[in-house]
């Protein structure tokens, strides 16, 4: 049982490539190698289990990537020029006056009034009056009236009433309608036709191919071993969009209002004054004077000059100071300060901004949409079978030619003197049990999905 296990061990020593059989044997003196034993050590003692390697077919699912071209229809954005009256709202600044309550502290004087006796000497001036006889001589006037005739001659006015013819000019107003000619300016638009180049490209889609990575594989050697190296994958194909420029040359028109002068006649009243002579009758009073005599009685004053005597007594005043002692009370005044609070009103200044509406004539682009038509490559995946070989281990039980025939064992296989059973070597489970390559070839990276909105490519510069 033991120079059993240690052929199993150097077996899988074998397979992994870590021990080779000459260095084995002289390393454990040959106890690894089975051509130092005997055929009859080898044989198995008891009935025991082999595993036989069996194939069978199956299939697998492989996808390959397929382009296909696709039309998707896109909206392009073309703007035409209109003009069109638009408000504009701007502001003016307007300032205004508002006052504010400011409060300050200012320091008032407060005057106080008090009195403080004064005592001083006097002299006061006694007056006497005494009277002084002068006599004096007047003339006095004495008036006399007397009548006297007075003869003289006045003019009389006596007013008649007269007609009289009376000529005047005045002025008749008369209306008239004439044509007068009237001139204005009208914007008129003119339409002209402008050449502009327009990109009218479109986009492609080309393959691009992209190399496999490289990737460390263990790969078998021909000493039976492994060993590591680099091994290539697949590459994969790939479709990216390539714009394809195309310039065209095309007529658009362009609209431009120009100033012209419009003259038109229009009926205009004139008014004018033509002079008019007009003869009317007046009344007219006359005055004429007439002469009389007329006799009067004039009052006439005379004046004659009478002397008297005229007693005049002229008062004389004398005066005499007398010493007197007075007391008066002197008014003084005290200043304090007091502080109080005190309100004003502040003018201030506030400006804001008050919106005035302009009409004006503007520009404006139009937009609209024109459908293009666009071709692109998708990329979808096609599944497909394909066979490949799987291997699987059966077990089986073996028995040696010390059971005999009396194993009941269901599928024993007997072994009878030197002949060993059927039982596959380690190399050969080794081969076997190798997984089938992989058929499936490596999937390239998809594209990522595209929004289902509008597609719109770039265009390169």
């Amino acid at each position: 049982m033991n120079i059993r296990v240690a052929g199993i061990v150097a077996g899988l020593a074998a397979m992994l490539g870590l021990v080779e059989p000459p260095a084995a044997n002289a390393g454990y003196c040959g106890a690894c190698s089975y051509n130092c034993c005997p055929v009859a050590a080898c044989e198995p003692t008891a009935c025991y289990t082999a595993c036989r390697v069996e194939r069978r077919q199956c299939k697998r699912t492989v996808y390959d990537t397929v382009c296909e071209p696709q039309q998707y229809t896109c909206y392009r954005t073309e703007y035409d020029q209109v003009c069109e009256d638009r408000e504009i709202t701007s502001h003016r600044t307007v300032v205004e006056q508002h006052e504010r309550e400011c409060q300050y502290t200012v320091s008032r004087p407060v005057y106080e009034t008090a009195e403080r006796e004064e005592r001083y000497t006097v002299c006061r001036p006694i007056w006497e009056t005494t009277y002084r006889d002068c006599s004096y001589v007047v003339r006095r006037p004495v008036w006399e009236t007397t009548n006297r005739e007075c003869r003289r001659i006045v003019c009389r006015p006596v007013v008649e009433t007269v007609e009289q013819e009376c000529r005047r000019t005045v002025m008749r107003q008369v209306v008239e309608t004439v044509n007068r000619e009237r001139c204005y300016t009208v914007m008129r638009p003119v339409t002209t036709m402008r050449t502009v180049q327009q990109d009218c490209g479109r986009w492609t889609m080309q393959q691009v191919h992209h190399p496999g990575p490289m990737v460390p594989r263990c790969v078998p050697d021909g000493c039976g071993g492994f060993r590591m190296c680099m091994v290539q994958f697949p590459g994969y194909t790939t479709c990216r969009p390539v714009y394809c420029p195309n310039v065209v040359t095309r007529e658009i028109p362009c609209t431009t209002y120009v100033p012209e002068v419009v003259r038109q006649n229009c009926p205009v009243q004139v008014c004018r004054y033509v002079p008019e002579v007009v003869s009317q009758r007046v009344p007219v009073r006359v005055c004429r004077m007439v002469r009389e005599e007329v006799v009067e009685q004039v009052p006439v004053r005379t004046c004659r000059m009478v002397e008297e005597t005229v007693s005049h007594p002229v008062p004389v005043r004398t005066c005499r100071m007398v010493r007197e002692e007075c007391v008066r009370r002197v008014p003084y005044r005290t200043c304090r300060m007091v502080t109080e609070t005190r309100t004003e009103r502040v003018p201030y200044c506030v400006a804001r901004q008050v919106p005035c509406t302009t009409t004006q004539k503007v520009m404006r682009c139009v937009a609209r949409q024109v459908p293009v038509t666009y071709t692109r490559m998708v990329t979808r995946l096609v599944p497909r079978q394909v066979a490949y070989e799987e291997c699987y281990l059966v077990p089986t039980t073996v028995c040696s030619a010390a059971c005999g025939n009396g194993c009941a064992t269901p599928g024993c296989v007997t072994t009878s003197g030197s002949a060993a059973p059927a039982v596959p070597s380690v190399e050969t489970l080794h081969e076997t049990a190798k997984p089938a390559p992989d058929a499936s070839p490596i999937l390239p990276k998809q594209p990522e999905a595209e929004p289902t909105g509008e597609f719109k490519p770039e265009k390169k510069a």
